[in-house]
């Protein structure tokens, strides 16, 4: 059966093309599932019955896992087993009528205008370093990318005379989002006197390099976004996604359309990009309850 995980992971990523963090999580799901199966000594897909599955989400409850994660695994595990049937591995798809979890709309964290103007200007420019970070920031506070878009950037992805990024999202689609001027700006200086100074290997493509001139990793710029928090003092935890959320947020309670910030965001739906509009509701629910005499 592990191999059969192997054959289905390899399919999402050549033929589906999806993420490799949403392979590396459907790995970890289904090789949870196949050590379930293996204490009830079933070592053939074909002996697999829908009450092993039940049974599973059953555990993951007892558990106390989030509904996210269990929905998360509900969605492995009828794309695994879609995916068998289609192929003739098994001959009833026992997945098909297994429900995900109802799960609560969680709201995002996001920072205020004056708490992203404190962290953008966090660094100072000393150092080639901290020229990048702060180019770092202002290019994800101005497009709202996910951190592994943002790591990923070539020095061709940027087109600073136009004003624009190019990047490869989810399922290899490419988006370009523009680039306002503060970001421009940044991004002109950190190529100019911080990307020169940390590059090793002049056949390196990737724009941000760390100090050992290579390409920046997820942990160490979350690191970098946590270091700027603690130094001015914000009390929330930011990581950066909540950049991501706060570019959206921001541009909503501006008056954006809701089609556009979709589209820069790169969510596949639209009902994923509704979450904040529930979040400007909040605040002008907020306002209202503080301001009007007779609320």
């Amino acid at each position: 059966m592990n191999k059969l995980v192997e054959e289905f992971l390899s399919y999402l990523y050549v033929e589906r093309g999806l993420a490799e963090n949403t392979i590396i999580s459907y790995r970890r799901d289904l090789t949870n599932f196949l050590q379930l199966l293996n204490n009830y000594n079933i070592l053939e897909i074909k002996h697999v019955k829908r009450e092993h599955i039940t049974s599973y989400l059953i555990y993951l409850k007892e558990e106390k896992r989030a509904a996210t994660t269990i929905a998360r695994h509900v969605a492995a595990l009828k794309t695994f087993f879609k995916f068998l049937y289609q192929e003739n591995y098994i001959v009833e798809n026992i997945a098909y009528e297994i429900e995900r979890p109802k799960q609560g709309k969680i709201l995002p964290k996001f920072l205020s205008f004056e708490e992203v103007d404190r962290l953008l200007e966090a660094p100072i420019l000393n150092s080639p370093a901290r020229i990048r970070d702060k180019a770092m920031l202002e290019v994800l506070y101005a497009t709202g990318i996910r951190v592994s878009e943002l790591i990923n950037l070539g020095i061709n992805n940027a087109n600073l005379e136009i004003g624009y990024v190019r990047c490869m999202g989810k399922g290899a689609k490419e988006r370009v989002i523009p680039l306002g001027a503060q970001a421009v700006n940044s991004l002109n200086t950190y190529l100019e006197w911080g990307r020169n100074k940390l590059l090793k290997n002049r056949k390196e493509q990737t724009l941000f390099l760390n100090q050992h001139g290579r390409k920046m990793t997820r942990q160490g710029f979350w690191k970098i976004i946590k270091g700027y928090s603690a130094k001015i003092g914000i009390a929330q935890k930011i990581s950066p996604h909540v950049l991501r959320h706060s570019f959206a947020t921001h541009l909503l309670e501006n008056g954006a359309d809701l089609r556009a910030v979709q589209e820069m965001l790169g969510h596949a739906d639209i009902s994923t990009t509704q979450i904040y509009t529930h979040v400007t509701r909040a605040k002008i629910s907020r306002i209202y309850r503080q301001a009007h005499p007779r609320a």
